[in-house]
């Protein structure tokens, strides 16, 4: 269910944005974020904090890029998302007997104590890395930003949907938003797969750092 609540808004996304545009996008996410968590309380009687924290802020963030009609603050959500988590799992070092990554998984697997810390530490770093990688996407490596603003100073208007640009443009305005759409889209494919990748590269680096040392403490058990 976790794993269903965490991808389905993102596959949502990125289906919509390929028929719609952003602004459809971000309102099925919403929309498939609200109906899961609800779903989640009705069936369970409870929705654990860090879905309703990443349904909040997608809340705030797809709020404003509607209200706004900006994609810069969805474009944004991932990042704080991000460091939302690695501030918890920091925080979990001082609060507590036990790092939030022990909690979570100690019930199914045991190793040594330090190893529990290592792991959580490398979760911080690991969502640290993934909002600094969505920024760089957003402003570096898609162009989007700058193409956005250069459009938007060309053209003189206050915001466009890159979605309907031949609707509204012809000639170099129409190459103009063609290339920012173009970018936009180069986000939302990373948004989905480089994220996704990133994710699932990082989980299999942790289930081999695991099985290393559950073999280490076997080991040292039937040695003792």
């Amino acid at each position: 269910m976790k794993l269903l609540i965490d991808f389905l808004p993102v596959l949502l996304f990125f289906v919509v944005y390929k028929l719609s545009g952003i602004y459809a996008a971000t309102a099925a996410a919403i929309a498939a974020s609200a109906v899961l968590v609800g779903w989640t309380w009705v069936r369970h009687r409870r929705v654990e904090k860090m879905p309703l924290a990443t349904l909040g802020l997608l809340v705030v963030f797809g709020g404003l890029t509607l209200a706004l009609h900006d994609p810069i603050f969805v474009m944004w959500k991932p990042t704080v998302v991000n460091w939302l988590f690695a501030l918890v799992f920091l925080a979990s070092l001082m609060i507590g007997r036990k790092p939030l990554i022990e909690r979570m998984m100690g019930h199914t697997i045991e190793v040594p104590a330090r190893t529990w810390v290592r792991l959580n530490w490398m979760w911080v770093l690991f969502f640290v890395v993934s909002g600094l990688a969505n920024l760089y996407v957003v402003y570096f490596y898609s162009g989007f930003y700058a193409a956005q603003q250069t459009l938007l100073a060309v053209s003189g208007l206050a915001d466009v949907d890159l979605a309907h640009c031949a609707d509204g443009f012809t000639g170099d305005l129409l190459a103009l938003c063609l290339n920012a759409q173009t970018r936009e889209e180069t986000w939302v494919n990373f948004k989905l797969f480089g994220m996704m990748g990133m994710t699932i590269a990082f989980v299999l680096a942790q289930a081999f750092y695991l099985a290393r040392h559950v073999k280490d403490s076997d080991q040292l058990t039937r040695t003792n």
